[in-house]
């Protein structure tokens, strides 16, 4: 038991145990969504079988009222054929040997009886004379050679059995009958498979009566008959027997057939309108039940062109071969709709009374579990930091309402001391802000003066260096650059071999003076510094470009503007545009085979909501790896080799000494699908105070 009922757990969906509605509602609604509908399910199961045995007894009554009239039709033709045997007239007219008055006789009873036919035969079997014959001369009742055409026992007694006679032997017996006994067979949906096109065989009722004399001798033979072929007189009665007008309700309509064989040979059911199915044969699967089986059929059967509750036995002669089929059935539609009807007001019946007690059910359970929910929708609130949360009034005046009371009754305590304690901690934590304050500001203080000092310290260090190296380095320049121009006077023409070098040397005093300039520049910014005006970026890169078009010229670098900035920055012209020409070198030096320069411009707010611009420079080379990035703003630090690695180290300084900054980064890094490098430059509409930190010491000092 205990493992079942672990496996049920394990079986139970994960909302319907996390929520105490859902297994409310599951226990109102379980029995209703589960029991109900198989309660029903079994009632319409059990309905439909019900009245399908209804409609199969009803047939099966109808059959037996068919079946008795049939053997009733055929005892006529037996008691019919047996008083002509025996009446006083036709034993009078046999010993007076009157042909005429014999087929008087015959046509006579024959029309009272209502046969086909009723023929006199010689003991030996020759026909002596029929209603049908020609009046002949009187003869003698023994033929010389008798050639009989149907010979009948010899001793037959009376009575009537069915009989399937071929066309030859019905044509001898009544020659009269042949076009009823010629029907064309009609294709059948569901019919075995048959090569046969006519049908041109009889199904006869017959009777064979000796006509006996005074010692009991046999003096002659009457056979008399009924052919069933065609015989629509015969089965429309049988039809208004067992289907008497407005005996069927709801407009089904009762028919009737006989068959022979699988063939149905007088029937009143209708091919169209008003021609019969006549020639039409049964289904392979009664053909096989009824006639190969000998079982009577009472079921649904398809016939012709609708589906009939319909009944067939089969028909026997005299020796109990099987010949032919009754057949009675009635429409089943109409039935069918009233039993799809019935069913349907059932369903819709049990459908109201699950929908009025899942109403019902999901109301009661609702007085349960809204409470409950209402408490934890309280709960989650308190959680989530809303203290004034409650339950509230509720409807429920059982315990669960009890409870919620309790529950608000217990916020409300909480709620007061948490006041309390919110009051107290308020107090304490206003004297930790005021006391933190006057730290930070304290500490913050502290942290500008070291800064201010460190980099003081650096100014100092690198004026120091940068005054001892220009003087030490100013000297030999000097020297170096009087010699050679005393060695181009001198050697005047005779210096031309050698013009080259006496260049590349000048070119190189001018690089170590461009060095020794860019340091001191750096170390003591106040003598190089220019004064601050408003400046367009946008026509700064332009004139920029303008400088370094003679490095464009001989590159494959396609140059791409998205100059959006509007708002003019304060720098001094001569120091933004020094900065731009050394990022524009950097990035077209980074393609050597060729790529795109892209120049963008915008405006934009830092952090403390600042006004000012970005310039980016960006390029489609290889990138910055991470070494480079690490070193890339320490001056002396170059990737080329004919570099000095101060144009990034002065940039920054310059751009810093407005409240500016430089970056540099991957384009990748920043979301951009393109390769290269981008370097940002950001600029203040309204620029510091150049911080030119403490004068650095002179070369004199």
């Amino acid at each position: 038991m205990p493992k079942a009922l672990a496996l049920l757990a394990r079986l139970t969906p994960r909302w319907l145990t996390h929520s105490i509605r859902n297994k409310l509602l599951a226990m109102a609604l379980l029995p209703l969504a589960v029991v109900l509908p198989l309660l029903l399910g079994a009632l319409v199961i059990w309905g439909n079988a019900a009245y399908d045995r209804l409609l199969i007894t009803k047939v099966r009554s109808d059959l037996a009222v068919a079946h008795g009239y049939f053997a009733q039709v055929l005892g006529e033709v037996g008691s019919g054929t047996h008083a002509v045997a025996a009446s006083h007239t036709l034993h009078l007219a046999l010993a007076q040997a009157d042909l005429a008055g014999l087929q008087a006789l015959l046509a006579k009873e024959r029309l009272r009886l209502g046969f086909d036919f009723i023929n006199l035969y010689h003991p030996q079997g020759a026909l002596l004379t029929a209603d049908w014959a020609s009046a002949t001369p009187p003869a003698p009742l023994v033929p010389p050679d008798p050639t009989p055409t149907l010979t009948p026992s010899a001793g037959a007694q009376a009575g009537a059995s069915l009989a399937r006679l071929s066309a030859a032997e019905l044509l001898a017996l009544a020659p009269h009958l042949a076009e009823r006994i010629r029907i064309p067979l009609l294709a059948t949906r569901g019919a075995a498979p048959s090569e046969r096109s006519i049908e041109d065989r009889a199904l006869v009722m017959l009777s064979n009566t000796p006509v006996l004399g005074a010692r009991g001798e046999t003096l002659a033979l009457l056979r008399g008959g009924l052919l069933l072929n065609q015989n629509l007189a015969l089965i429309d009665h049988i039809n208004r027997i067992v289907y008497p007008a407005d005996s069927l309700p709801l407009g089904s309509h009762g028919t009737a057939t006989l068959f022979l064989d699988d063939v149905r040979i007088t029937t009143n059911v209708r091919l169209f309108q008003d021609r019969r199915a006549i020639g039409t044969r049964v289904s392979q699967a009664v053909r096989e039940a009824v006639l190969t089986r000998g079982d009577t059929w009472l079921d649904r059967a398809f016939v012709v062109n609708d589906w009939y509750v319909s009944a067939y036995e089969p028909l026997l002669d005299a020796v109990g071969q099987r010949v032919g089929m009754l057949y009675v059935g009635y429409l089943e539609q109409p039935f069918r709709w009233v039993k799809y009807g019935m069913l349907a007001l059932i369903a819709a019946i049990f459908l109201l009374v699950m929908v009025l007690a899942a109403l019902f059910s999901v109301r009661w359970a609702r007085s349960i579990f809204k409470p409950v929910e209402q408490m934890n929708h309280t709960m989650q609130r308190v959680q989530e930091g809303d203290s004034g949360a409650r339950v509230g009034a509720v409807q429920a005046r059982d315990e669960i309402g009890a409870l919620a009371t309790h529950l608000d009754q217990l916020l409300n305590v909480i709620d007061d001391k948490t006041r309390a304690l919110q009051h107290w901690a308020d107090e304490l934590d206003a004297k930790v802000v005021a006391r933190t304050q006057e730290l930070a500001q304290s500490n913050t203080a502290l942290q500008q003066a070291q800064q201010q000092l460190v980099k003081s310290e650096k100014l100092a260090a690198i004026g120091q260096l940068t005054a001892s190296v220009a003087h030490e380095i100013n000297n030999p320049i000097a020297v170096m650059q009087g010699n050679l121009d005393l060695m181009r006077e001198t050697l005047a023409d005779h210096a031309l071999p050698v013009a080259a070098e006496l260049k590349l040397m000048d070119q190189q005093v001018d690089r170590m003076r461009l060095i020794v300039t860019q340091l001191l520049q750096y170390a003591r910014p106040t003598d190089y510094a220019g004064y601050v005006e408003p400046v367009d970026v946008n026509r700064t890169l332009n004139d920029s470009l303008v400088l370094v078009a003679h490095l464009l010229a001989h590159t494959r670098i396609e140059v791409v503007r998205r100059l959006q900035a509007s708002t003019p920055i304060g720098i001094n012209r001569q120091e933004l545009q020094q900065v731009v020409i050394n990022l524009l070198i950097n990035a077209i030096q980074a393609m050597p085979a060729g790529g795109t320069l892209l120049l963008r411009t915008q405006d934009r707010r830092n952090e403390q909501g600042r006004a000012g611009v970005v310039i980016e420079i960006c390029d489609s080379g290889a990138g910055l790896s991470a070494p480079v990035r690490d070193k890339l703003f320490r001056p002396f630090f170059t990737t080329k080799n004919d570099g000095n690695g101060l144009g990034l180290w002065i940039s920054v300084g310059l751009v810093e000494r407005y409240g500016g900054s430089i970056s540099g980064a991957n384009r990748r890094e920043r979301g951009e699908e393109a390769t290269g490098a981008v370097f940002s430059v950001w600029l203040l509409s309204e620029p510091n105070a150049p911080d030119l930190g403490l004068t650095a010491i002179s070369p004199s000092a």
